[in-house]
């Protein structure tokens, strides 16, 4: 038993925010019906493909369900209403209005007010930049991300994955599961708003912190944090460890690793905000003894210090890790041409078992028949 079982979802979405949020919900046993149109989503198409297949496609829309509508015709628009209100749930990423164009809008609820409705764009759908297009790249730069990261005295970065699709599909399935929550206390549905670069501004809380209270324009500090000292990449013989020190305590505990017990006196950096004032001073400290010892060696002295440690891993040592294989962090899945494909689903644990959906992602139109033929929907 899924906490989701039994929930019926309508995902007329593409690419990777609403699809996302919609795997994430097919993981917790909801049924996942993909509403494509006669070409299939967008990230059918695009690469890598093995086999044919979409790598990308099959990590976004695993365990779901496809039926192909065009929907710029009036009898396809007809059937996808009569699907929508088969179901629980309904989420869209078109661009604002267009969905209501198709007759696939938040209207919907007039007809069943217990319908949760559930829309994902760029920028939401009101305000000045609601109708505008937008990608992952353009959310990171509007919302201050981009200015807050990079190499000290550098050029804004963007984060290296499509931060502000996923959190907006995160936040998309944590709005539809709240919506729940109130639709069984009440019985009446809710329409949701969420916009990809609402969620990148809320999950700034350090640039918060420096803009809006010590009244400081947040800027690019590398690996380091700029507001926490020692808390970042440090040189050593053969590579760089993460060295992450937060309170007096473990402050103590690596002044005495390194040999530093003049460092644990100074009242000068007896705080955070201190040790930040001077952190080159700290830095150069530290990796006066890191530097002489190889990555490995350093991590394995900072761990049994207890202090919070790590080498940088790439995505290969993360996956092939002792820790990631207990905590079965990818699954194969059962794929209708590829056999079995690699999925990396949601990472919560529900009384210790980690629910995650049964198949991966489905061939094009694959269930359209089965599915209209379960809900009684007739379609020529």
């Amino acid at each position: 038993m899924k906490p989701l079982n039994g929930l019926r979802i309508l995902d007329l979405t593409r690419v990777m925010a609403g699809p996302f949020c919609t795997a994430l919900l097919a993981d917790l046993g909801a049924e996942v019906i993909k509403l494509e149109p006669p070409q299939g989503d967008d990230y059918r198409h695009i690469g890598p493909f093995v086999d044919g297949e979409s790598a990308l496609f099959t990590l976004m829309n695993r365990g779901k369900q496809s039926i192909v509508l065009d929907l710029k015709d009036p009898a396809h628009q007809a059937t996808a209403h009569a699907l929508a209100l088969e179901c629980d749930v309904v989420v869209e990423n078109f661009r604002p209005g267009v969905a209501s164009r198709l007759g696939l809008g938040p209207e919907l609820r007039a007809e069943k007010p217990s319908l949760i409705y559930a829309s994902i764009s760029g920028f939401g759908q009101t305000g000045p930049a609601a109708h505008l297009p937008a990608y992952d790249l353009v959310a990171q730069a509007m919302s201050g991300l981009m200015a807050a990261t990079g190499e000290e005295g550098g050029a804004p970065l963007k984060v290296g994955e499509a931060y502000g699709d996923l959190m907006a599909g995160l936040y998309g399935s944590w709005a539809i599961l709240a919506a729940l929550h109130k639709r069984a206390a009440t019985g009446e549905g809710s329409t949701i708003d969420v916009a990809m670069f609402d969620a990148l501004f809320s999950l700034l809380p350090t640039s918060h912190a420096l803009q809006f209270y010590a009244g400081k324009t947040p800027q690019p500090v590398g690996n380091r944090h700029p507001l926490s000292t020692p808390f970042g990449c440090f040189q050593c013989a053969d590579g760089q460890a993460v060295i992450a020190v937060l309170g007096d305590r473990q402050w103590q505990a690596l002044c005495g690793l390194i040999a530093r017990a003049d460092l644990a006196a100074d009242p000068a950096l007896a705080t955070d905000e201190g040790r930040t004032a001077q952190e080159p001073r700290v830095k150069a400290a530290i990796e006066a003894f890191t530097t002489r010892l190889a990555t490995a060696d350093v991590v394995a002295a900072l761990a049994a210090a207890g202090i919070p440690t790590a080498q940088v891993q790439t995505l290969a040592e993360a996956a092939a890790s002792p820790h990631a294989q207990a905590r079965e962090l990818v699954s194969d899945l059962p794929h209708p041409r590829l056999g079995l494909a690699k999925t990396v689903g949601q990472p919560v644990r529900f009384d210790g078992e980690k629910p995650i959906a049964a198949h991966s992602a489905p061939a094009l139109g694959a269930d359209g028949a089965a599915i209209l033929n379960r809900l009684g929907i007739s379609h020529d």
